[in-house]
C-alpha cells in the first residue's frame, strides 16, 4: 500500500512545469525568490506574417494563474484571426516575475505553431474560396496535443478566410476529439484504403459501408486498384440514387507514383488544354508543371474525373481531392479552376519549423520601460512613437 502523501493539484503542475520547462528559468525563478520579486511585462512576437491564434496560450495561462492564486494580465494585440506583420507585438503579459519566469518555454510552444498553421489554412482557403476543405491532420502530428492545437488552427484560418474572402472554408475534421472547433459533433470521413483492401473490391468496400451506415454520405475512395474512372462509375452505377441526389462522392488520393487511369504525359496536356487554354504556360518550376498535368492527383486528373463523371451523367456526383494538397498546390488549383468539392488535407501544417518560433522579451520592470538592445520595437507605443 502506497504510504506517501497524495501530491495536491498546484504541487503536480508545479513540478511538471520545472519538468518541461528550460533549466535557466528554473534556477532564474530561484534568484528571484531569494532577491525580491518584481512585476514584469513580456511582449511575444514572431518573425513572419501568421494568423492570430492565441486562445489555446491564453487558455492555459489562465488555468495556471487561477491554480497559482494569481493574476497575469494578457492584452492581445490582435483579435484572434487577424493577420499581423513579422515582428509585431502579438500579446503583452503582465505579472509577477516569480510566477511568469518559468512559463515562457511552454505557453510560446501553444502559440507560434498555431499562428503559422492558421495562416497555412487561410491561404489554403482563399485559393480554392468555392472548395470546401476537410482537416486531415491528427496522423501527421506529433501526439494528440499537437493535434488540439493544429485543428484550433485551422479552425480559425478557414474562419478568417470566411469572413474576409466569403470562402467555404474548413466544414469539419476527421476525428471525433476536435471536432468541436469546427462546431460540429464528430469527426467526418467514410473509408480507408484497408477497407477497400479487406472487402476485396472497391464496389464492395462500398456496399459494406453503406449497409453499416445508411444514412451517411458515401464518399467512395477510387485509387486503390489503379482504376480510377472504371471504379468511381462503378461505384456511381452501383447506387444511382445517391448519384442523382448529391450524396454520392469519389475521392481521389492517388500517389505521386503514376498517373490515375487513362491519363499519360500527352492526354493529360489535352485534357487540361480543353479546359484551361493555355494553363500549362503559367507553370514556374518541375513541382508546379507535376500539379498541373504530372502523376498524381493533377489538375489534368481531376478535370479527366469530372468529365467522365459528366460522360456518364452522373454530375452531381461530387469529387473529393486529397494526397498533398499544400497551399501552393492549391494555389495551382485555383489558378486552374480545377473542380474539386472538396480537399481533404492535413498540409497546412508547418513545413519549415523554425518559422513557427514564437519569442517572448520583456518590456518592463515595476512599470519602468527596458528591453535588450535591438528590440525596442516591442516597446508599447505612446503617441505613435515607441
Amino acid at each position: 500500500m502506497n504510504s506517501q502523501k497524495p501530491v495536491d493539484t498546484r504541487e503536480a503542475v508545479d513540478m511538471s512545469i520545472a519538468d518541461h520547462t528550460d533549466q535557466y528559468f528554473n534556477k532564474t525563478k530561484r534568484v528571484i525568490g531569494q532577491f525580491g520579486n518584481k512585476t514584469v511585462t513580456y511582449a511575444v512576437f514572431m518573425r513572419r506574417p501568421v494568423i492570430f491564434c492565441p486562445r489555446i496560450m491564453f487558455d492555459w495561462l489562465n488555468e495556471i494563474a487561477a491554480l497559482r492564486g494569481v493574476t497575469f494580465n494578457i492584452e492581445p494585440c490582435f483579435a484572434e484571426g487577424d493577420w499581423v506583420g513579422a515582428g509585431e507585438p502579438l500579446v503583452y503579459i503582465t505579472g509577477s516575475f516569480f510566477d511568469l519566469v518559468d512559463l515562457e518555454t511552454l505557453y510560446l510552444q501553444k502559440l507560434g505553431a498555431a499562428c503559422v498553421a492558421a495562416y497555412n489554412a487561410y491561404t489554403m482557403c482563399s485559393h480554392l474560396p468555392g472548395t470546401s476543405f476537410l482537416a486531415m491532420d491528427a496522423r501527421h502530428c506529433a501526439g494528440s496535443e499537437m493535434a488540439d492545437m493544429m485543428a484550433y488552427a485551422a479552425s480559425v484560418g478557414s474562419r478568417a478566410a470566411r469572413r474576409d474572402l466569403g470562402a467555404v472554408g474548413f466544414i469539419g475534421n476527421a476525428n471525433n476529439a476536435t471536432a468541436h472547433y469546427f462546431d460540429i459533433d464528430k469527426g467526418l470521413g467514410t473509408m480507408p484504403h484497408a477497407l477497400i483492401g479487406y472487402a476485396g473490391s472497391t464496389v464492395r468496400a462500398a456496399e459494406m459501408f453503406h449497409e453499416s451506415f445508411p444514412d451517411d454520405p458515401l464518399t467512395v475512395l477510387v485509387d486503390y486498384y489503379g482504376k480510377e474512372i472504371t471504379d468511381a462509375l462503378a461505384a456511381c452505377d452501383r447506387f444511382p440514387d445517391m448519384a442523382d441526389s448529391g450524396m454520392l462522392s469519389v475521392r481521389l488520393d492517388t500517389h505521386g507514383g503514376r498517373f490515375i487511369e487513362g491519363l499519360d504525359p500527352a492526354t493529360s496536356y489535352a485534357v487540361l488544354e480543353r479546359h484551361m487554354p493555355r494553363g500549362i504556360r503559367q507553370y514556374r518550376s518541375e513541382q508546379e508543371l507535376k500539379w498541373l498535368v504530372g502523376t498524381g492527383v493533377s489538375a489534368a486528373a481531376i478535370y479527366s474525373m469530372r468529365e467522365k463523371l459528366d460522360e456518364a451523367g452522373y454530375r452531381k456526383v461530387k469529387i473529393v481531392a486529397s494526397s498533398g494538397f499544400s497551399p501552393e498546390k492549391c494555389r495551382i488549383m485555383g489558378n486552374m479552376k480545377a473542380p474539386i468539392d472538396v480537399v481533404g488535407t492535413g498540409s497546412f501544417l508547418p513545413e519549415i519549423w523554425q518559422e513557427t518560433y514564437a519569442t517572448a522579451d520583456i518590456i518592463s520592470y515595476d512599470g519602468a520601460p527596458t528591453v535588450k538592445v535591438g528590440r525596442e520595437f516591442l516597446l508599447r507605443k505612446s503617441n505613435g512613437v515607441a
